[in-house]
């Protein structure tokens, strides 16, 4: 099998895995994820962060997000613009949230887009060097090639469940790997900006 079907598979596999996790599990879980990087995760007060709101069975990231907005960080979620583009509309409290594609949820067009420093990246799987596998779109690896072209280097914090990490997923030269990964059992850095 060539790279793109071993991903396929093993994207099917641990998605499947995720799946099969109770709500009420997940969601302590995810209370866990915040625990474990509310305070731990460097970065000063004004810093843009990117999260995201929960489709399907992802972790919920927003315990995290209301931890760092207390800390003074300005955040951002995904809106997804076409096949190709998303961008990241600022999450103010209290705006109303509307359909942004995909089965996500965020800000309305008229929200200020904002370039983040760091994102939190939702993943099928991942392994120990810090390599991951998207949803197949796309969409993060274009995202973050649009904000290096920009001159920018953001920080990229993979979020996961422990039961979607696999042993070696196979990276392609395209692929951009990760800072950390953040799972319910705590927070794994592959680079030293984290702590």
């Amino acid at each position: 099998m060539n790279p793109k079907d071993i991903k396929a598979a093993m994207r099917a596999e641990r998605l499947a895995l995720r799946d099969a996790i109770p709500p009420e599990q997940r969601a302590a879980m995810s209370k866990a994820m915040a625990d474990h990087a509310g305070d731990a995760i460097a970065f000063a007060p004004g810093t843009i962060i990117s999260g995201f709101l929960p489709i399907r069975s992802e972790a919920d990231t927003r315990p995290l997000m209301t931890r760092f907005r207390a800390r003074g960080a300005r955040l951002c979620v995904p809106a997804i613009l076409d096949r190709q583009t998303i961008v990241f509309r600022e999450l103010v409290e209290g705006v109303p949230l509307v359909d942004t594609g995909f089965g996500t949820s965020g800000p309305g067009p008229d929200a200020a887009i904002l370039d983040p420093e760091i994102l939190l990246v939702p993943l099928s799987a991942f392994d120990a060097r810090g390599h991951r596998i998207g949803y197949g779109a796309g969409h993060y690896d274009r995202a973050i090639d649009r904000l290096q072209q920009k001159g920018m280097h953001p920080k990229l914090i993979g979020i996961a469940f422990d039961r979607q990490e696999v042993a070696h997923v196979p990276d392609e030269p395209h692929d951009v790997s990760l800072d950390a990964i953040l799972t319910e059992s705590g927070l794994r850095f592959f680079a030293s900006w984290i702590g």
